[in-house]
């Protein structure tokens, strides 16, 4: 009886152990589609002595052509060759150990929804609106809590707790997005931050496949891409390629020993090296190894993982995830986070390798610098003295940013003000193509334009009238529209991400229907709206040349033409009302006649002076007699 019974407990103890370490516990990407241009896939396997089993795979078109063994016990990375006339359907890889029976691992092979030639990122004919999802609007209550997740539960009245805000909410409210006059959408990150705290801002990303629970699911993501859509507004997806979260899954067992820098340090528990954050290092002749060191592989923060895209699986995986992600959403477009600080040979890798699939497609890489000269080294076409090419079509506009604020906030002189943005804009001549440029007022990274401009309606209005003009693609933060400002606590992110009245039951004022709004909010929302949904159908503005002449006398003129129409943006930044001359632009084939101003709606008969009410912008345009 006794020998029975340990012999019972033998097998069963060999049948859990044989259960466990042929467990494939992760397959990723989860899935792929045939029809891409590249043949290559590389699938990372993960699971409890995995390679301890041989792998082979018989399918027509798909060719198993190498399996790679980590350093790690617990990974396989198979390299796969699939075919151009591969049918879609389902691989069966068989796993066989040395010793007992063989597992079966389906992966399937999608056909592809929409042609490359289908996908159209944005341009200068979009207008982009970008919102922190946690601060939007809270459609799903019950899902504000997910007992799995460290941080737990939501706390409104605390800047960095989660407040409850979900993809549900977003799409609840694309109609008015869509009324508003945006035609693309930017949401900070989705995808799962499982952190401790602050895990509402979605930068720490613990699983790169995975929707986070509390902003809801992969469908509700589909369903929120492919209603936008329909709606006609591209969705942007914000990325992440220099960092993960400390909690990420595979921190816990690293597949090599170089899969993030510094590894070694971290694994003895040594204090981590933070980015030196000297971003000129890409660009400088003389930069030192060290600073470039200290640059690329510091980390960000030690919550945040610096991934090393120097490790070919490290990188592979990578830009195997943002084309999966392409093609899951049908995104139209992809914003990178803190582009300066991966790998650069990697990064012009993963932007080319993307738009070899999707020629058409759009990214935007943060460059978080005032200096033109860096902004644009970062820009598809540069002319850079190292012969980088980075096959990244657009760079964020910080330099112009910058210049828009100290125009509209300076006293006029001679090197200050106004001069600021006629200078600024002058710097185009740099660029490879400076209407790919991303133009914004602020973001969810610097105090909202209303606080840098002193809670001045007045110059928020001068400002997005700019930003809405000029030869850029626009991008406007959330809240802008009702003049949502930080002032109280200026450069705290928590209360730069605020709530957006009306996106959870029971708030006294409601922005997306105007309940409760002041007359300066709903003045302002109206003047947005009206000039969003003119320039939603101007082609002057979206494709139109550009001419500008030096400020005087407290205002700025740029005018968007073509041979069909000529638009004029004047700024006034006087107190009091202003003639403005007109036989100074005579060359644009403007004189006496009629100017209509867009956003006031009033109209002039003109001979040789333009009336300009005091602290305002106009849109004019002009009708000869």
């Amino acid at each position: 009886m006794r020998q029975h019974t340990l012999i019972t407990l033998i097998v069963c103890v060999f049948l859990l152990q044989t259960r466990l370490s042929g467990q494939v516990e992760r397959v990723e990407p989860p899935h792929w589609w045939v029809g891409f241009e590249r043949a290559e896939l590389q699938l990372l396997l993960y699971g409890e002595n995995l390679q301890q089993y041989q792998v082979s795979l018989e399918h027509e078109g798909v060719e198993l052509v190498q399996v790679h063994k980590a350093q790690s016990p617990n990974y396989l990375f198979l390299d796969l060759r699939i075919s151009p006339q591969t049918q879609a359907g389902e691989l069966r890889f068989e796993l066989r150990p040395a010793k007992g029976r063989k597992r079966i691992l389906k992966y399937s092979l999608l056909p592809r929804a929409l042609s490359k030639e289908s996908y159209h990122g944005f341009d200068s004919s979009d207008a982009v609106y970008l919102i922190t999802p946690d601060r939007f609007a809270n459609a799903k209550p019950q899902n504000d809590q997910v007992k799995e997740m460290r941080e737990q539960g939501v706390d409104r009245s605390a800047d960095y707790a989660r407040h409850g805000g979900d993809i549900a909410g977003i799409q609840q409210h694309l109609d008015y997005i869509q009324d508003m006059g945006f035609t693309a959408l930017w949401s900070s990150p989705l995808l799962e931050n499982d952190m401790p705290e602050q895990s509402y801002h979605g930068y720490a990303i613990t699983d790169y496949y995975g929707v986070d629970p509390r902003f809801g699911t992969l469908e509700e993501y589909t369903s929120l891409a492919r209603e936008s859509r329909e709606r006609g507004i591209k969705l942007i997806m914000d990325q992440v390629a220099n960092h993960c979260g400390r909690h990420h899954w595979w921190m816990n067992d690293l597949p090599f020993s170089d899969w993030v820098n510094h590894q070694a340090r971290l694994e003895k528990g040594e204090s981590l090296p933070n980015s030196n954050h000297r971003r000129t290092v890409h660009q400088d002749l003389y930069a030192s190894e060290i600073d470039s060191k200290g640059m690329t592989e510091g980390w960000f923060v030690d919550a945040m993982p610096d991934l090393n895209q120097r490790n070919p699986y490290l990188a592979e995986y990578l830009i195997q995830n943002s084309i999966w992600w392409v093609e899951t959403l049908q995104l139209g477009g992809i914003r990178q986070d803190t582009y300066p600080y991966p790998d650069k040979q990697f990064m012009s890798e993963w932007a080319g390798r993307i738009r070899q699939e999707y020629p058409s497609f759009s990214i935007v890489g943060e460059e978080w610098s005032y200096n033109p000269l860096l902004v644009g080294y970062w820009q598809e076409g540069a002319k850079n003295k190292d012969g980088y090419q980075s096959n990244l079509p657009s760079s964020m506009d910080f330099p112009l940013q910058k210049a828009l604020r100290e125009a509209l906030t300076e006293p006029e002189n001679w090197d200050k003000g106004l001069i600021k943005l006629y200078e600024g804009l002058a710097n185009d001549f740099y660029y490879p193509d400076p209407q790919k440029l991303f133009l914004f007022a602020d973001n969810h990274d610097m105090d909202r334009i209303a606080t840098q401009l002193k809670e001045d309606p007045a110059l928020v209005r001068m400002a997005m009238a700019f930003l809405l003009v000029s030869p850029r693609i626009p991008q406007i933060y959330y809240g802008t529209e009702i003049l949502m400002q930080n002032s109280a606590k200026p450069g705290d992110h928590g209360l730069i991400r605020t709530d957006f009245p009306g996106g959870w039951e029971g708030d006294a004022q409601n922005a997306y229907t105007g309940q409760g709004l002041t007359d300066e909010q709903l003045a302002m929302q109206a003047f947005l709206k009206n000039l969003l949904q003119f320039r939603k159908s101007s082609k002057t503005i979206h494709t139109g040349k550009t001419r500008h002449f030096s400020p005087e006398e407290g205002t700025y003129v740029l005018f968007r033409y073509t041979e069909e129409e000529t638009l004029m943006l004047v700024l006034n930044k006087n107190q009091n009302s202003h003639g403005l001359k007109i036989a100074r632009f005579a060359e644009m084939g403007i004189a006496a006649g009629t100017y209509t101003d867009v956003l006031s709606g009033q109209t002039q008969q003109v001979e040789r002076t333009l009336t300009l009410p005091p602290k305002s912008a106009s849109l004019f345009i002009y009708t000869p007699l």
